[in-house]
């Protein structure tokens, strides 16, 4: 690495510190050692594979470690001619191939070469022998990229490739390459690279290049590159030239607009507490000193989740990457806040960060959702709130009941009792029937429940109480069922309707069918019906039934005869308005129908 750097100092053309610091073997590559330990296992075995397949987020290395691959399968010098692991000695092909220049190390980019053309061009080209190299190798950078046909076009040549040609992908997106492509290859995923590992790489660099820089700035730095050495080393190119000497804290928050770290814990600090007005102030200060307000809200999550996780792995806070404000006031927070605090913290934040993005003002969205906050702090939890009122103390204090503006009561000191024995009164316009929700009186519940007790069957399966109301009283219909001092009182069968003054029978007014079998013995009072009253009702019944098998019967026979049956098909009430003198009938009694 330090030999890169003399030698881009030699030639005089400055090199972004990306390409100057990139790796040139495998001791170099940084948090990639599962790879390098299969790799080279496989290299002193001897079974290379045919094909592999590296995935990863963006800068951890996919295409240098393709370009190291190739290197190493056509490692060659004086003493050793074999495929090699250990390149600390540059071999013949070495520079070429690093530089992307060597003829049988082919790099083609699939994002601007996505067609079966291309595909095809590779198929005719790998029957022919490497010029100069032990093996010809294709490297297909963003082999997502590529489109239906060119995958299927590959399919055949990467499954049985000739033994001097080897194929190296390098794909952002896995999800998207065909599982028939996967299959044929062997995969490597490419790890983000630890904070701690990108913070001591960045302080070598600085060495190198002769530039001193705060261990918080280059914290700082790692936290921003998420896992991507390629991010980092750019970032940390950018602040170099920002700050014209020495890289510093400030001048790298100043530089990524990013919130002071300390200041960002003093406003958890207020939230935390309940402070509504200390939060707002010290939240408008860091705002007029350019801090954006969602990356203000992002940051304190991002210090509420560390406290979470040091409450549960107190070794996370000996992370390299983290401040010595985070490490000692984060250990402080995990010791004093509980679990559910800090997760009904986090989500406020999660739903207040995607809010102040979405908002025309997000100044005041952002206040709004540190105003809940501090509010919620002080507030018990659901766990505590119920022990506190199974122990009998009444409404926890801090909030169980509703408050206004000033923390005072609202509605004049209600408590949860009489919110718990209100009551809902029936509407009288909608039709609908009603429901009691909570008793409002005791004596009346426990007086309800004894008139249940005491009722017949259908007053139990249809019974609210006294509060249940009928859609023909709530409308002002006199139910013609309803008997001298019983309100509640509900119809036998055949009279469950009720009838307005001088109007025709309501249908809406029907009752709900008996939970129970109703016994035509006993009326809804628990009375003897009388007997004859039953008798002619069975008759009549009896009546019915034959009249209606004898009309079943005559339609059958017109049917078989090719007949029609004129007063067959009309309506029971027309057909009991009309003479039938062409079979014989007469006009049937209207009282025969029941």
């Amino acid at each position: 690495m330090a030999d890169a750097g003399k030698d881009a100092t030699q030639t005089g053309a400055y090199r972004v510190l990306a390409r100057k610091y990139r790796p040139r073997d495998f001791n170099s590559l940084i948090g990639q050692e599962p790879m390098v330990r299969t790799l080279t296992n496989a290299f002193n075995t001897g079974r290379i594979a045919q094909a592999w397949m590296l995935t990863g987020v963006r800068g951890v290395g996919k295409t240098t470690t393709a370009r190291i691959l190739a290197r190493a399968l056509n490692y060659k010098t004086d003493t050793v001619d074999r495929p090699s692991v250990d390149l600390s000695v540059p071999g013949v092909h070495c520079d070429a191939i690093m530089e992307g220049r060597h003829v049988d190390v082919i790099e083609m980019d699939a994002a601007s070469h996505t067609g079966i053309d291309d595909i095809r061009e590779i198929i005719e080209q790998v029957r022919y022998a490497p010029v100069s190299a032990r093996y010809k190798v294709y490297i297909i950078d963003e082999v997502h990229m590529l489109s239906n046909q060119a995958f299927n076009g590959l399919l055949k040549t990467l499954e049985e490739p000739p033994p001097h040609v080897k194929f190296i992908f390098a794909t952002t997106e896995i999800r998207k390459v065909p599982i028939t492509i996967l299959s044929r290859c062997q995969r490597f995923d490419l790890r983000r690279i630890d904070a701690a590992l990108i913070k001591q790489h960045l302080a070598h660099i600085g060495e190198l290049e002769g530039v001193e820089a705060e261990d918080e700035a280059l914290a700082m730095v790692a936290r921003a590159a998420e896992g991507s050495m390629r991010d980092a080393q750019s970032i940390f190119d950018q602040a170099i030239a920002h700050s014209s000497g020495k890289v510093t804290a400030e001048t790298v928050r100043d530089m990524l607009g990013l919130a002071d770290r300390a200041r960002i814990i003093d406003l958890f600090e207020l939230l935390m507490k309940g402070d509504v007005a200390g939060a707002l102030t010290e939240f408008r200060a860091q705002y007029d000193a350019g801090a954006d307000p969602a990356t203000v809200l992002t940051e304190m999550a991002e210090f509420n989740h560390l406290v979470t996780r040091i409450k549960f792995v107190p070794a996370a806070a000996e992370d390299a990457a983290l401040s010595q404000d985070e490490r000692t006031r984060g250990l402080d927070f995990s010791k004093q806040l509980s679990v559910r605090v800090l997760s009904r913290t986090w989500q406020m934040l999660l739903k207040g960060i995607s809010e102040v993005q979405t908002a025309n003002r997000p100044v005041n969205a952002a206040e709004m959702v540190l105003i809940r906050i501090a509010h919620a702090a002080t507030l018990p939890t659901l766990d505590e709130a119920l022990k506190q009122l199974e122990q009998g103390g009444g409404v926890p204090s801090g909030g169980g009941v509703p408050r206004g503006n000033g923390g005072a009561p609202m509605g004049g000191g209600v408590t949860a009792a009489a919110i718990a024995t209100q009551t809902f009164a029936a509407p009288v316009n909608g039709g609908g029937q009603t429901m009691r929700l909570v008793a409002s009186d005791p004596a009346a519940s426990r007086g309800g429940a004894a008139a249940r007790a005491g009722a017949g069957p259908r007053d139990r399966a249809c019974g609210q109480d006294q509060l249940a109301v009928r859609p023909c009283q709530a409308r002002g219909i006199e139910p013609r069922h309803r008997a001298e001092g019983d309100d509640q009182a509900l119809p036998a069968p055949g009279l469950d309707r009720a009838r307005p003054t001088g109007g025709k029978p309501d249908a809406r007014c029907a009752t709900r069918p008996s939970a129970e079998p109703f016994q035509p013995s006993q009326g809804m009072d628990g009375t003897a019906v009388d007997g004859d009253r039953l008798a002619r009702g069975r008759r009549r019944n009896a009546r019915r039934d034959r009249g209606r098998a004898a009309r079943a019967r005559d339609d059958g026979r017109a049917q078989r005869s090719g007949g029609r049956r004129d007063h067959g098909a009309l309506p029971r009430r027309q057909d009991r308005q009309r003479d039938h003198p062409e079979c014989g009938r007469g006009r049937r009694r209207s009282g025969s129908d029941g």
